[in-house]
């Protein structure tokens, strides 16, 4: 299948059962079982949500995985779940679809293992564990019924499918019987062609996505885009200008934001919410309830299926869960507040995380990769605003490496997303009294 922009096209739910079905078979024929994990690391198309399919309908676990991860990055992550196989070419992918079909289960048996970084800068895995068929069908229902996905859809893929987000949308118009297209990578030229031709009724965006989209339309003519019924961003902090600007491109009754983590979803907003209640990033989606700790602390309290563990992690599995009234609940650390009619404000998000363009960056991983350059004394790695990307990511390091050495060292190590944009050589990292960097002062 061609991955050039000008040849991406919809592919029905029928088209991609069918090749998951044959992805489900090939992987059977490798050795991969029950329970197996497969780590799906594909350019972004159908190939890879097929893949993902093939794997959750038939009880096998797969791991999408950033295909620009290095060799450092990508190492740790394979030998913690040690996988059954390995899917990180197209060439591979088919070689690996022949005539046999495997039957996929009506519902996914488990939802993807993604990995997140963590402030140990570990890459965690979150682990839903496998469901009853109960279980398995409301969590379909769950998101079908707050996103309306039907076989009328048309989801058009502007992020990479490796993230929970965007695969959460593909996935969940496809089990509906709606089509799928893929952009390979998000440009506003590629994305106002693919409006054009396809037609799509719903997306998940980024505000970058937006950012870019909004600039480039005040130098070209904007497409039609009334075939949209849903357009959700999330991901990062959306500056007001952006958010207005896509509630007037697309309309306030198609535009909605949602709250959430890998490890799970808290919430979702109508643009007239937002409208309503400015701030807000909207009210505990349902069947959850969010409350707030002593700390100011968000807490979730989630259904059967939208627990999880972190894979092989027992101690910060602990952390991240506690018992309520309201059931289980989970935190991913962002602190905010709960009003009285149940609409939920974030005050700030974890202070170590930086959000470039909705990719999640952990100083701490960044400053693994950098200490253990000769020369280096000391780094800190911290977020700087930036108009297209939300946050840029920038390091200030005491020693007398050089910054190319930084940079080739980031090179190695990094995806790019991780790679600091700036580097600054100072003679003392600030600090607390207690001796913690000072990242704000940075």
């Amino acid at each position: 299948m061609s991955h050039d922009e000008g040849t991406v096209r919809a592919t029905t739910a029928a088209e991609l059962r069918d090749l998951a079905s044959r992805v489900a078979a090939g992987l059977r024929g490798l050795g991969a079982g029950e329970g197996d994990r497969v780590v799906v690391s594909l350019p972004n198309g159908i190939e890879l949500l097929a893949a993902v399919w093939a794997c959750v309908a038939t009880g096998r676990v797969p791991v999408p995985l950033d295909p620009r991860l290095t060799p450092h990055e990508r190492g740790p992550i394979i030998e913690d779940v040690s996988p059954a196989v390995v899917l990180d070419s197209l060439v591979g992918f088919a070689a690996l679809v022949g005539g046999e079909r495997e039957e996929l289960d009506p519902e996914p048996r488990c939802r993807p293992m993604h990995f997140t970084s963590g402030t140990t800068g570990r890459p965690k895995g979150v682990w839903s564990g496998f469901w009853d068929p109960a279980d398995a069908r409301s969590a379909v229902l769950e998101e079908r019924d707050l996103w309306g996905f039907a076989a009328t859809d048309v989801n058009l893929v502007l992020s990479p499918l490796y993230h929970s987000a965007p695969l959460r949308f593909a996935l969940g118009t496809a089990l509906a019987g709606g089509a799928v297209a893929v952009l390979p990578a998000f440009t506003p030229e590629g994305f106002c062609e693919a409006v054009e031709r396809l037609r799509p009724t719903t997306m998940f965006c980024v505000p970058a996505h937006l950012q870019r989209l909004l600039a480039h339309l005040q130098e070209a003519p904007t497409p039609d885009l009334s075939s949209f019924r849903l357009v959700a961003h999330a991901g990062a902090p959306c500056p007001e200008p952006i958010r207005r600007g896509a509630h007037e491109l697309f309309g306030t009754d198609v535009v909605w934001e949602f709250y959430g983590s890998t490890e799970g979803q808290f919430t979702a907003c109508s643009a007239q919410e937002w409208i309503d209640h400015p701030g807000t990033v909207g009210r505990a989606r349902p069947g959850r309830v969010i409350t707030v700790d002593a700390e100011d602390e968000l807490w979730c309290a989630v259904p059967p299926w939208g627990r999880f563990s972190y894979w092989n992690y027992p101690g910060r599995t602990a952390q991240a869960w506690r018992d309520t009234p309201d059931g289980p609940a989970f935190t991913v650390g962002d602190l905010g507040r709960v009003d009285d009619a149940g609409y939920v404000y974030l005050d700030s998000r974890r202070t170590d995380l930086i959000i470039s363009g909705g990719v999640n960056v952990y100083p701490a991983e960044v400053e693994a990769a950098l200490v253990e350059v000769p020369g280096v004394v000391e780094v800190a790695v911290f977020g700087r605003p930036d108009e297209r990307w939300g946050q840029r990511v920038a390091a200030a390091y005491v020693g007398d490496a050089s910054e190319s050495e930084l940079r080739d060292a980031a090179a190695q190590r990094l995806a790019p997303p991780k790679r600091p944009k700036e580097y600054e050589q100072v003679s003392a990292l600030p600090r607390t009294a207690t001796g913690k960097v000072r990242r704000t002062e940075l």
